[in-house]
């Protein structure tokens, strides 16, 4: 997207210090918008983003919690777009915790619609997750819930030039705080076991640049009530685990071989694979040349929207991209993907160009 679509724009950030809100935050920053408005109810990584962030006069951190309707709308006055990123993310604390799930996945994106449109801004992004569907967990029903109530805010608005509402899916970011590369690492830096819930386990993975692009993109993209996707790869994690051993145990100086793989069982509500569409939603889904656009089951009650976008291919895709079906790399390209994006590196952390 060209730079100039946000450089008169005051973009607010919910759940800044997360590790998506926070790559988010430095990728728009290279976008120069007129202000960056970010808020978390992380008091202490608020603290120190502030602290990296003093002597910048176009941003502006506040402490908030999405689950408090009347300050997230004293935050929003004047703000022109909004990237909703706050939630409770990890399924086994959420499948534990269902009323705080509830209280920060749909009761807080309800706050953001409500003060998004009391405030009159112009879009709002929500970053969803592929778990939303066919959701067999807590966190991933509560994250459905969230797209379908942006897509409803969006169908039900009577003045069209009121804010458009969208939603983006992840699948499982790479390297953000509590996803199993960093876990894998730590195991493998104390010599093992890497803990490995079941070999039959797939994933779609993704980088945390490409989570923040993919929000950033849709953000111009919408045109009111979509999920956006990006096409992503496939991984077996039992390959993950297999390649990242190779790679780093002799940087701790471990022999490979004595680094044990152990099988711990799947989770509750825990899928051996992910899906980024289901079946139903493929009907409707818009194949872009980066994206999917799955478009709303739904029209608006009270405009027309023209959903067309550069270099789509018609309505409705042919696969529903399910994780088991779809072939997973290889080892070896696996390896190449880990190193190309820097994420095999023995730091805690990916630090992607």
């Amino acid at each position: 997207m060209a730079n100039n679509l946000w450089a008169d724009k005051r973009v607010l950030i919910t759940g800044i210090c997360g590790t998506v809100g926070t790559r988010i935050f430095e990728q728009l920053s290279k976008r120069a918008p007129k202000e960056i408005v970010g808020i978390d109810n992380n008091e202490s990584e608020l603290f120190f983003f502030e602290e990296k962030c003093r002597g910048d006069d176009c941003v502006n951190l506040h402490l908030c919690d999405v689950r408090d309707r009347q300050n997230l709308k004293r935050r929003m006055k004047g703000v022109d777009i909004v990237l909703h990123t706050a939630a409770l993310k990890h399924v086994m604390l959420c499948e534990k915790s269902p009323g705080d799930a509830v209280r920060t996945n749909i009761e807080g994106v309800r706050n953001v619609v409500a003060a998004a449109m009391e405030a009159n801004v112009e879009r709002v992004l929500f970053t969803s997750s592929d778990k939303a569907v066919n959701p067999t967990n807590v966190m991933g029903t509560s994250k459905l819930m969230g797209e379908r109530l942006l897509t409803a805010a969006n169908a039900r608005k009577r003045d069209k030039d009121g804010p458009i509402f969208a939603s983006t899916r992840f699948g499982n970011v790479l390297g953000s705080r509590g996803s199993v590369i960093p876990i894998f690492k730590e195991q493998i830096a104390e010599g093992g076991p890497v803990t490995l819930t079941d070999p039959r386990m797939t994933r779609f993975i993704m980088t945390l640049k490409e989570a923040a692009r993919l929000v950033l993109d849709s953000v111009f993209l919408a045109k009111g009530g979509e999920v956006f996707v990006t096409k992503m790869p496939v991984v077996r994690i039992e390959d993950l685990a297999h390649v990242m051993i190779e790679e780093l145990a002799p940087v701790h100086g471990h022999s490979p071989d004595d680094v044990e793989v152990k099988v711990i069982g799947a989770k509750p509500g825990e899928k051996f694979y992910e899906e980024l569409m289901n079946n139903e939603e493929s009907r409707r889904t818009v194949e872009i040349p980066e994206y999917f656009a799955i478009l709303p089951a739904f029209k608006s009650l009270y405009h027309d929207i023209d959903y067309s976008y550069p270099g789509m291919n018609g309505v409705g895709v042919d696969e529903v991209y399910n994780s088991s079906t779809e072939e997973p790399m290889s080892r070896e390209e696996l390896r190449t993907y880990l190193h190309e994006k820097d994420l095999i590196t023995a730091s805690s952390t990916a630090t992607e160009a």
